[in-house]
């Protein structure tokens, strides 16, 4: 028997996936190439010898950027964004399943961050904190600045899965005697907890990679997008790349440990 015929939508849609693919990843794989250029490679093809000098060079002194700085900056405000993202975003869903007044204003309020410009968002944060009287800095002004990006999206995830999650567990918790909290701890959170890490990476990654609502916002301290776009303009050696190779394998990193994290909840409660 013959297969099914293909479609002409098929292979215009294989067409367009593979042009993604080649948009997404060859950048980075030219960046990958380059940053194993030999010590007197440049920034440019072809190689110049090959060689890791130049990821020896990111925890040297250099004349320009402070690599590990602003990378535990970045850190830092990321973890915290994902932390109030996560919290704030459950909270918001449990509360949403409560019909209170003003609901539906409070939900528009909240979405309507996504499609103010991110500039906007960053200079109006800034000029306001100078305005009160308060230095900006990465870990005040743009850890709101960043949370007007992250928890729209953290509140959408969170309203979705709790449309999704039928209320009959929680009733038959407390058919058995279980208090509100024992409901919430052992039947919903183990439920949702895929989820909620989902909304974790998601907000650690937005605010991780986040240049335009930092801008104005991070004050005299750079974070590590800002020190990247700095160095465009004023390194001239293949280090950029190594720190761009870098950056991006932690990126991957934090992502298979997260789906690695899912994974290991979904195992332990199909056990259970």
């Amino acid at each position: 028997m013959g297969g099914e015929k293909r479609t002409a939508g098929f292979y215009v849609l294989a067409a367009f996936f593979v042009l993604f693919v080649l948009f997404l990843y060859g950048p980075l794989s030219a960046v990958f190439i380059l940053s194993f250029q030999g010590p007197q490679g440049g920034l440019t093809f072809p190689l110049n010898g090959v060689s890791l000098r130049w990821f020896q060079n990111l925890f040297e002194t250099q004349a320009v950027g402070n690599f590990g700085a602003s990378f535990g900056r970045s850190l830092m405000l990321g973890l915290m964004v994902m932390t109030a993202t996560v919290l704030v975003s459950l909270l918001a869903g449990l509360a949403f399943r409560r019909k209170f007044v003003g609901a539906t204003s409070l939900f528009y309020l909240t979405v309507a961050s996504l499609v103010v410009p991110s500039i906007i968002v960053s200079l109006g944060i800034g000029v306001l904190f100078q305005q009160v009287g308060f230095r900006p800095a990465w870990f005040s002004s743009a850890f709101g600045a960043h949370l007007t990006w992250t928890l729209p999206f953290g509140v959408l995830i969170m309203f979705a899965v709790f449309n999704r999650f039928s209320p009959s567990y929680e009733e038959a918790a407390r058919d058995l005697g279980a208090s509100s909290w024992q409901t919430f701890a052992h039947v919903v959170l183990p439920m949702i907890a895929p989820s909620l890490i989902g909304v974790g990476l998601f907000g650690f990654s937005l605010s991780y990679d986040e240049f335009a609502r930092t801008l104005m916002t991070s004050g005299s301290s750079n974070t590590l997008p800002l020190e990247i776009y700095g160095m465009t303009t004023n390194v001239t050696t293949p280090v950029l790349y190594a720190l761009g190779t870098v950056t991006t394998l932690f990126s991957f990193l934090v992502i298979l440990a997260t789906l690695g994290a899912i994974l290991l909840l979904n195992r332990r409660r199909a056990r259970a």
